[in-house]
């Protein structure tokens, strides 16, 4: 079974991992009715979808 030689560095093991950070949530758009953001294809905190309503609680 290969084993490594040598302990990899906190350096090493950083710079492979710099691709991996948090991003900003993709698709957020602003909700013409209510004015908060949402994102996309999802319904409402107060029930509509593409101006129609489409869950009654």
């Amino acid at each position: 079974m290969a084993v490594p030689k040598r302990r990899t560095s906190k350096a090493k093991q950083r710079k492979r991992r710099t691709h991996k950070g948090l991003n900003n949530p993709g698709g957020l758009s602003l909700d013409a009715s209510s004015g908060e953001y949402r994102m996309s294809h999802r319904i409402t905190k107060d029930g509509y979808y593409n101006g129609k309503k489409v869950l009654d609680k």
